[in-house]
């Protein structure tokens, strides 16, 4: 490929960024939502703070939202919906409920309870519309991971032998649930942060644990990683920093492109702390120029950045505030945002 084709199709990539811009939805709410789940260009749920749960069965266009009765004093950080009538929803705090729906929301069943203080969900993730895994902040220095294998309607928390044995400090950040990513049909990981940030890699879903370093900020509780993205099994991309400091752009994203063995700064970072990353699309047709495979971007409370390098170059995308997660339909292209004072939005592409 010719340099001069390289650049025209940079600059493609730039006016199709200017041109997708965000609608935005009035919940009539300033709930915090944190949790987000896109099944399809049609089905899109999302959850947050004082019990708040909206679905938009439309493309994101239309939302309904409802306090989930008995529980309007959970933050429902983490959401996974399979369709229009089913999702599971879990609560950062104690004690800590997984709650399950099969009618759109209009009831929920409480399907598991933890009154342990330390009891915290931070995500959740499935492998397969049957298998998944619910985990939180560490219990007596263990992980808590807990598995379905019936679609959420039950759940078995992994014993202390199969759960991440973590260090005093170490927990998770449940800021975009986008923490724990379950990959292909056997393998997820898990990111930690705090007084030391790490990934922790299972290959048999959950039965074993292995830890990989890495070099973002950590050390205090308010940092560590906030966000991972996988774009293959060995080419990944963590992103976070400090939370109390979202200016701050030192030591705050790195990619690996050999699983974990070594990791790369980027040549200009994000403006500053981020706690979602999001693959937009993927630019297969561009092989073997692998530095431009993949349109990324990185979303927090101080605004959006994008990259058309699979990460190695940022600039502005969007100044949006109050941003935790940006999702993408698992089934199609609908993207949709969500964050504090009971910011919604979608993606108009």
């Amino acid at each position: 490929m010719k340099p001069i084709t390289i650049i025209l199709l940079f600059l493609s990539h730039l006016c199709c960024a200017q041109t997708q811009t965000w609608k935005a939805v009035d919940t009539k709410s300033n709930a915090s939502f944190r949790g987000l789940s896109v099944v399809d260009d049609s089905v899109a749920w999302v959850s947050g703070s004082a019990g708040w749960v909206g679905r938009s069965v439309n493309g994101a266009r239309d939302w309904t939202f409802k306090r989930v009765k008995g529980y309007e004093q959970c933050d429902f950080r983490t959401l996974y919906a399979f369709d229009a009538l089913n999702a599971i929803i879990a609560n950062a705090g104690s004690p800590a409920y997984i709650l399950r729906t099969a009618d759109g929301g209009s009831t929920w069943n409480e399907v598991y309870k933890n009154t342990d203080t330390a009891a915290f969900f931070d995500g959740i993730d499935f492998w397969t519309q049957k298998v998944g895994l619910v985990y939180g902040d560490p219990i007596n220095h263990h992980m808590q991971v807990l598995k379905t294998t019936d679609r959420g309607h039950t759940w078995r928390q992994l014993s202390a032998a199969s759960s991440p044995l973590l260090q005093v400090g170490e927990a998770s950040f449940a800021a975009s649930g986008t923490c724990i990513r379950c990959i292909n049909r056997r393998s997820v990981a898990i990111a930690t942060g705090g007084s030391v940030s790490r990934l922790w890699i299972s290959r048999n879903r959950g039965r074993q644990w292995k830890a990989i370093n890495t070099p973002i900020l950590q050390g205090e509780s308010s940092t560590g990683i906030f966000s991972f993205l996988p774009l293959n099994e060995r080419h990944w991309i963590i992103a976070g920093g400090d939370y109390k400091r979202d200016t701050f752009r030192l030591d705050n994203l790195f990619s690996t492109f050999d699983a974990g063995e070594t990791w790369d700064a980027p040549r200009r970072t994000t403006r500053g702390y981020r706690e979602c990353l999001l693959e937009l699309n993927r630019h297969d047709g561009v092989k073997p120029y692998q530095t431009i495979k993949s349109t990324i971007i990185a979303a927090g409370p101080g605004g959006i950045d994008i990259s058309y390098n699979s990460g190695t170059d940022w600039q502005s995308f969007s100044e949006d505030k109050q941003v935790h997660v940006i999702k993408k339909s698992r089934q199609g292209n609908l993207v949709v945002m969500a964050g504090g004072r009971g910011k919604l939005a979608y993606m108009e592409r």
